[in-house]
C-alpha cells in the first residue's frame, strides 16, 4: 500500500505543480488584461467594476473549483479518516462559490447601472447554468456526503451523479470563460483602429489567457479520470490489487 502511494504520489505532485502554475497564470493573466488594457478595478458601477467579473469568475469557477475537485486525489486522503478531506473539499468549493457570487454581483451591478440588459448572450446562459448547477451540487454534497444522516445506500446511489456533475460544471465553466473572453474582445475592439480580426496585442494576450484556462481544465479532468490517482474503496485494496476504484 505504502509503495503504491509513493509511486502514484510522485507523478501526482508533479502534475499538481504544473496545475498550480497554470492556475496562477490564468488568474494573473486575467488581472493583467483588466489592469493594462481595460483600465483597472473599482466598485462603483462603472466599467471598472465589471473588470472584477472575469477575474473572480476565472478564480472561482475554474481555478478554485478545479483545485477543490482534486482533494480526493491527494495520496494522503487514501488512508485514515475521510471526514477531514470532506471538510476541506466542501470548504474549498464554498470559497470558490463565494468568489463566483461576488463576480456575478460585479457584472449585474455594472449592467443595471448602465441600463444594459442581463442574461441575453450564450455566454451568460452558460455561465448562469454553471453557477446554478454549482449551487445545487454543493448543497447536495453537503446534505448527503457531509452530514451523517444519509445511508450508505443513498450515498452510493448519488455518488456517480455527484462525480459526473462535478466534471460537467467545470466543463461548462471553461466554455463560459472562453465565450466570455471572445465576447469581451468583440465589444472592446469593434470601434478601435485595430479591430479584433487584425489581432492587436490585447487580442493575442486575451486569446492566450483563454488557452491557459483550457489547458488548466483539461489537466484537472485528466487527473480526475486517471485511475491510479483515485481513492481506493474501503476493503477493496490489498497488497496484490491495483488502484482501480474511485472515491468521491
Amino acid at each position: 500500500m505504502e509503495c503504491m502511494i509513493r509511486m502514484a504520489s510522485g507523478w501526482f505532485y508533479l502534475s499538481c505543480l504544473l496545475l498550480g502554475s497554470l492556475g496562477s497564470m490564468c488568474i494573473l493573466f486575467t488581472i493583467y488584461w483588466m489592469q493594462y488594457w481595460r483600465g483597472g478595478f473599482a466598485w462603483n458601477g462603472s466599467i471598472y467594476m465589471f473588470n472584477w467579473h472575469p477575474v473572480l469568475m476565472v478564480a472561482g469557477m475554474v481555478v478554485f473549483y478545479g483545485g477543490a475537485s482534486l482533494v480526493y486525489r491527494l495520496p494522503q486522503s487514501w488512508v485514515g479518516p475521510k471526514l477531514p478531506w470532506k471538510l476541506l473539499h466542501a470548504a474549498l468549493h464554498l470559497m470558490a462559490f463565494i468568489l463566483t457570487v461576488v463576480g456575478l454581483v460585479a457584472v449585474f451591478t455594472f449592467h443595471n447601472h448602465g441600463k444594459i440588459a442581463n442574461l441575453y448572450s450564450l455566454h451568460s446562459w452558460l455561465g448562469i447554468t454553471a453557477v446554478f448547477l454549482f449551487a445545487c451540487q454543493w448543497c447536495l454534497g453537503f446534505a448527503v456526503f457531509l452530514l451523517p444522516w444519509a445511508s450508505m445506500w443513498l450515498r452510493s446511489l448519488l455518488k456517480p451523479i455527484h462525480v459526473f456533475f462535478g466534471a460537467a460544471i467545470l466543463s461548462l465553466s471553461i466554455a463560459s470563460v472562453i465565450s466570455g473572453i471572445n465576447e469581451k474582445l468583440f465589444f472592446s475592439l469593434k470601434n478601435t483602429t485595430r479591430p479584433y480580426n487584425s489581432l492587436p496585442s490585447e487580442a493575442v494576450f486575451a486569446n492566450s489567457t483563454g488557452m491557459l484556462v483550457v489547458a488548466f481544465g483539461l489537466l484537472v479532468l485528466y487527473i480526475l479520470l486517471a485511475s491510479s490517482w483515485k481513492r481506493p474503496e474501503p476493503g477493496i485494496l490489498t497488497d496484490k490489487q491495483p488502484l482501480l476504484h474511485d472515491g468521491e
